[in-house]
């Protein structure tokens, strides 16, 4: 029996994992986060103290990480090594180390599999870069979710300093900047919207009225 599959793609601080994760809720399904597995890994790097940059070196550690995810009720959680690093993977220093890491092949690669396979084994929304594109060629439906960088950044801002995060907001404009040009460049799989999808600007927008938005677009596709 096949199984439902939504592509959820867009820039950083669009409101993918916050939209997804209330769509998943509201129609039973998994929901699951690919840019964790990104920070996971962005997170492993700096542990080590290697250069998120360094696509060599980065490579050289992939075959000692293991990462794993369960689902509870608050969610998704994400294991480095055994580590529940859900929590700490979710720094603005983390967030830049991904991006630079989601550039190297290896990486893609190791991840692919985990995110395809995580997908045959029930229905699932799926959010991140390049799934409708690339990981979910084929997905039921795709959603290509925008927002203006102003609002993006704001967005991450807000909830940066609500977990006591010292940051200011040009800080975070900046990083987000750094990682739409990463995304949208990179030479693999990058950040682009799949012909087949339904674009959606958040601008402005709840995050009650953006669910809303996304749940009418399923609903319709459906």
């Amino acid at each position: 029996m096949s199984t439902l599959k939504i592509a959820i793609d867009g820039p950083a601080g669009a409101g993918k994992s916050s939209i997804a994760k209330a769509v998943a809720a509201k129609l039973g399904i998994v929901y699951i986060d690919t840019g964790a597995m990104y920070r996971a890994i962005g997170l492993a790097a700096l542990r080590r103290g290697i250069d998120p940059k360094n696509a060599d070196a980065v490579t050289a550690i992939l075959p000692e990480i293991d990462i794993t995810i369960s689902h509870d009720s608050d969610g998704q959680r994400i294991f480095l090594c055994g580590d529940d690093v859900s929590d700490e993977i979710r720094t603005p220093e983390v967030s830049v180390a991904a991006s630079d890491v989601a550039v190297c092949a290896a990486v893609r690669e190791k991840l692919l599999e985990l995110q395809r396979g995580l997908a045959e084994k029930s229905d699932v929304i799926m959010d991140g870069r390049d799934i409708g594109t690339h990981v979910l060629p084929n997905a039921d439906i795709k959603i290509f979710l925008t927002a203006s960088v102003e609002e993006r950044a704001m967005r991450r801002y807000r909830e940066l300093k609500e977990k006591g995060t010292e940051c200011s907001f040009e800080e975070v404009k900046r990083d987000m900047e750094y990682r739409d040009r990463n995304d949208s460049e990179r030479a693999i799989a990058p950040l682009r919207e799949a012909e087949d999808s339904v674009r959606v600007d958040t601008t402005g927008n709840s995050l009650d009225e953006s669910v809303e938005k996304i749940l009418c677009v399923i609903k319709e596709r459906r």
